[in-house]
């Protein structure tokens, strides 16, 4: 459906049953004059900016009942911002028609725009069979909830014709169903949340309550205007009347500011919420809109990478000591939850997130875990990370809250790696102990877990790479069936800082997988220039080893140039530094290149080329020196002469 916004027009498309008055109802609107023979189809008829107070061009379409139209006008509906559902007022079957065929067919064709029901031909409507519209209405609009109101009207006495459409725009600019559930009479939990953000950013000494002075700048903001000492009594006194908690010493509470749009809302006047939400950068989706977060803020190289600058990590630090009222270093479930609960969801609670950080014994997060979680999302979704930064509060410049690291393939030239968070891609065959290293990089024992998994996860930890020094380490494990989604696409390694293979040691089967996994990374890489420092992982070194697997890796790691495999067990929770050497590999992205005998021959070929066109180029040169020397020897002859 079209996705309307303040600054664009509105399209709003009228069907119903054949003679019902949709070609007169549009000509009533359009002109305030009743058509004696309105066509059956009305070309596109654009109203008049003076018929709307918002001043945004309305455009009506018309349509045709005909069944053979029907195709026509799916493909209408699918531009409408709006529909106006219309039925005959004199003619019961009509209204039926409504819930019989008209309702349910705008659900088939998926149709999730705001519906408007109009009755027409009010004038003609027989006197002697009163109707009352509420008791008409009310079990369709229970059946058929995507029905904003309904208006009866009449383009011959030209009564609530404009209003029809009026009431059609006012949905579409500043509809209903995102801030208000009809059926409980209350807030929607991401209107709360956006309004619960607007009082704390307005709440400037932070006292939990709106002063005067707070309200008046509020005021002057969304509406440019100071409310009056007897105005600011009036509104604290209506609060005040239906919630006493909503009101106390200082000011308006978070609880009567709710209150009062709640009120608003309940009195028709969405406006004035959405206007407030709008000044404070929302969207009809009521998410941070997208001109505050450009696309072009976040586009970068495919071997650049995305991390926290020390503004928004030391921003981050006084959340987290704000949250973490108690001190103890571990910020509970319960905190998380309110340090989101300004932003419309909680965005950790869903893959990959979920579970990705070392928790607490008490099932939280520490301090370091904290910023690890914020790390992830702001190196794999930046522009989730930056729009929730300031869903809690960041009010710097968009910008600065993400840094963008130097291109590997310049640091590979410059023989060092700068990033702060490092990514490593865990490769390796089912059962080969990939879901094991992960659950211990995040402190879990091999006793609680040992279950391995099929898909695809992260896990994020702090690592101290030195005693002065620490980085954060993400490691991402690839699925045994994923590792030929990741061959397919060429920049699929762009983002990889280093790659680990893990086999089982006492399996040769697993060893052989291993390998070919590393002989198809080093391939990938040198195909498309994104080589990346490998590490094999021989795992299970409780379990006795494949004599194959250990002679078979050790001649095949000197071959292919890179470090011996590092043995590790799990199940004895000896993982002999790995984490470590992982970080320091990807710190020196010039090493630990595997090369295939097909990327030795390629570079050998490259090297013979490259000396044969630098010879070239000095004979080249040798001649042209040459020749400058004999000219110059031949006019010295000339002139002695």
């Amino acid at each position: 459906m079209a996705a309307a916004s303040p600054n664009n027009s509105v399209r709003i498309v009228v069907i119903g049953d054949k003679g019902t008055g949709k070609s007169s109802l549009i000509v009533a609107a359009a002109t305030d004059s009743f058509p004696p023979n309105a066509p059956p189809v009305l070309p596109d008829t654009k109203l008049p900016f003076q018929f709307f107070p918002d001043g945004i061009p309305v455009t009506l379409v018309d349509t045709s009942s005909r069944p053979e139209d029907k195709g026509m006008v799916a493909e209408e509906l699918k531009l409408a911002d709006a529909v106006v559902l219309t039925y005959d007022c004199d003619r019961p079957e009509t209204l039926e028609g409504l819930s019989l065929r008209w309702l349910p067919e705008l659900r088939l064709l998926e149709v999730k725009v705001p519906i408007i029901v109009a009755g027409c031909k009010l004038d003609v409507r027989d006197d002697n069979s009163p109707v009352v519209l509420e008791e008409v209405m009310a079990p369709i609009m229970h059946q058929f909830r995507e029905i904003e109101t309904c208006i009866e009207c009449s383009a011959l006495k030209q009564l609530q014709a404009q209003e029809v459409f009026y009431y059609a725009q006012k949905t579409v600019i500043h509809p209903t169903a995102p801030l208000f559930d009809q059926e409980t009479q209350t807030l929607k939990p991401r209107c709360v949340r956006a309004l619960k953000r607007i009082f704390i950013l307005c709440d400037h000494d932070k006292d939990g309550a709106l002063s005067e002075a707070e309200l008046n700048a509020f005021q002057v903001k969304c509406f440019h205007a100071p409310l009056q000492p007897s105005e600011v009594d009036g509104v604290k006194r209506v609060v005040q009347e239906k919630l006493p908690e909503g009101v106390n010493e200082v000011g308006l509470t978070l609880t009567g500011f709710l209150f009062l749009h709640a009120l608003f809302i309940e009195k028709g006047r969405l406006e004035t919420t959405w206007t407030v939400l709008r000044k404070f950068g929302y969207n009809n989706d009521i998410r941070l809109a997208d001109e505050l977060l450009p696309p072009s803020l976040f586009k970068r190289a495919p071997d650049q990478s995305v991390e926290l600058p020390d503004v928004a990590i030391e921003f981050l630090k006084g959340k987290y000591m704000l949250f973490d009222a108690d001190g103890d270093n571990n910020l509970r479930p319960q905190e998380i939850e309110d340090l989101f609960s300004t932003a419309p969801e909680s965005p950790w609670k869903e893959a990959p997130y979920e579970d990705a950080a070392e928790k607490t014994a008490l099932g939280g997060l520490s301090s370091d875990a904290f910023l690890s979680m914020w790390s992830l999302m702001t190196l794999l979704e930046p522009a989730r990370s930056v729009e929730h930064l300031i869903y809690i509060g960041f009010q710097g410049d968009p910008s600065s809250a993400i840094r963008f690291t130097r291109k590997r393939l310049l640091d590979r030239k410059k023989k060092q790696c700068e990033r702060k968070v490092v990514q490593c891609f865990v490769f390796g065959p089912s059962s080969a102990g990939k879901s094991a290293l992960l659950n211990y990089f995040l402190g879990r024992s091999y006793a609680d877990n040992t279950e391995s998994t099929t898909d695809e996860r992260y896990a994020v930890n702090v690592v101290d790479e030195t005693k002065s020094a620490k980085k954060t380490l993400v490691m991402r494990e690839i699925p045994a069936d994923g590792a030929q989604g990741i061959f397919s696409s060429k920049e699929s390694l762009a983002a990889c800082d280093i790659a680990v293979f893990v086999y089982d040691s006492s399996d040769e089967s697993s060893w052989k997988r291993a390998s070919e996994l590393l002989v198809e990374v080093a391939n990938h890489g040198q195909a498309t220039g994104y080589e990346v420092p490998c590490l094999m992982v021989s795992a299970k070194d409780d379990i006795v080893s494949s004599q194959i697997s250990i002679q078979d890796s050790t001649r095949v790691t000197q071959e292919m140039g890179i470090e011996p495999p590092v043995s590790i067990s799990s199940k004895l929770g000896d993982f002999n530094n790995l984490f470590c050497k992982i970080v320091t590999a990807a710190q020196h992205p010039h090493l630990s290149i595997p090369e295939t005998e097909a990327g030795k021959s390629r570079k050998h070929y490259n090297r013979l080329i490259n000396r044969s066109l630098l010879s070239v180029s000095i004979g080249a040169a040798a001649v042209v020196v040459g020749l400058a020397a004999y000219r110059v020897y031949a006019a010295r002859k000339s002139a002695s002469a």
